[in-house]
């Protein structure tokens, strides 16, 4: 492939990530959201890149209300039955997010997830998962998916749903600015 100028990036870039995201099956997402807005506190966890897009995710969550905290922060609590984990994991295999979706199990916690690759060790342990049909890393390279670095692809993809997930949550909540501004740091 031939390298393009920045505007062909850009639309390469946003194509891929359209056509990622319209393979996300509706059915999926419903019980994600309903499970999020039920929870007592919302715990995330992942690593790598695909941990600092959850860490987005959890920031906002906070914003609009949610007790939402990052597994492995200090001011982290424990989690407990009522509680949900949400992971994300582009290969479905990190080591570290899969044995946090056993322990979250093991002591009675839901667990969702974001996952590139279905059947997958994560993928299988989740109680729901929303599939990113992105490819992952761990693709060999003819079967790759895309024309950005390994992972890429996921990762935007799994920005973009979550944010829209997110602004579902808003909208159920009247999308009123106010209370999520009143929540917002200010030691800025």
């Amino acid at each position: 492939m031939e390298n393009m100028d920045i505007k062909g990036l850009i639309e390469a870039v946003t194509k891929e990530t359209e056509a990622v995201l319209k393979g996300v099956s509706e059915d999926s997402v419903g019980p994600f959201v309903q499970g999020l807005d039920r929870a007592k506190r919302i715990f995330c966890a992942a690593h790598g890149r695909s941990g600092y897009v959850l860490r987005c995710f959890c920031m906002r969550l906070m914003h609009l209300g949610y007790g939402a905290f990052f597994a492995g922060e200090t001011i982290t609590p424990g989690i407990t039955k009522e509680d949900v984990l949400v992971v994300c994991s582009g290969s479905g295999q990190t080591m570290w997010t899969y044995q946090w979706v056993r322990l979250a199990s093991q002591l009675g916690a839901s667990t969702y997830g974001v996952v590139g690759v279905e059947d997958s060790p994560i993928g299988r342990a989740l109680d729901y998962s929303v599939f990113l049909p992105a490819g992952s890393k761990r693709d060999h390279p003819q079967d790759l998916k895309s024309i950005q670095p390994p992972g890429s692809l996921f990762e935007q993809a799994a920005f973009l749903l979550l944010e829209t997930i997110l602004l579902e949550l808003y909208q159920g909540q009247g999308s009123d600015p106010g209370p999520l501004l009143d929540r917002h740091t200010n030691l800025e």
